[in-house]
């Protein structure tokens, strides 16, 4: 915002200023009717002399660390609410240029300095909704990456699950085998024991 300064030399120049006549005030008026002001030849953003570059400086680093863009998209809307911001207060400013001492009002650069400050107070909205729109998407986004992550996640640990239980059914049945093998080893050595004790008593029943 205007300091009352400010106001008071927007009222006097609004009275005095009959127009430039150098070059260097032609060059400094055709700056300022620029989307009244919005960027320069060069498409930098333009501050006025009579306006502070720290101030504006102060503006967009508050708005940065407030939002925190992290992509380009989100600077470059970031940056525009800086902008529109500032120009609606400029607007506003100059609002008051419009009454002079006398109690006249140039009714005509009023009302387009009214529509200059309503316009740059919706573009202001507009990159806002669109940066927390992008947000929101961007967010969504993420939390569905998430969400088939996890879904991933559990299907890869059912798996694993699936492939343990597998693996434990395979060594029990192998367990199982080896037992039933020892036990038929064991079956068999009985047996063959027994039969060989028959053949030696048989053959001492003979010998005798």
């Amino acid at each position: 915002m205007s300091t009352e300064a400010q106001l008071a030399a927007n009222r006097a120049n609004a009275e005095q200023s009959t127009g430039p006549k150098t070059e260097e005030g032609k060059a400094a008026s055709s700056r300022n009717h620029f989307s009244h002001g919005l960027r320069d030849a060069n498409g930098i953003f333009f501050i006025l002399a009579c306006e502070s570059v720290e101030a504006y400086s102060i503006l967009l680093a508050d708005l940065h660390r407030e939002h925190r863009p992290g992509t380009e998209t989100e600077r470059i809307l970031v940056d525009r609410m800086a902008q529109h911001h500032w120009l609606r207060n400029r607007a506003e400013a100059f609002e008051s240029g419009c009454f002079k001492a006398d109690g006249t009002l140039d009714d005509k650069r009023l009302a387009l300095f009214m529509r200059y400050r309503t316009s740059h107070e919706r573009a202001f909205h507009k990159c806002l909704s669109e940066l927390l729109k992008l947000r929101a998407e961007k967010r969504k986004t993420e939390i569905g990456f998430e969400s088939q992550k996890r879904i991933s996640e559990q299907h890869t640990r059912q798996q694993e699950k699936q492939e343990m239980a597998k693996e434990h059914h395979k060594w029990a049945i192998l367990l199982a085998e080896a037992k039933l093998d020892h036990q038929q080893a064991l079956t068999s050595n009985e047996q063959m024991t027994h039969t060989m004790q028959s053949i030696s008593m048989e053959r001492a029943k003979k010998a005798a």
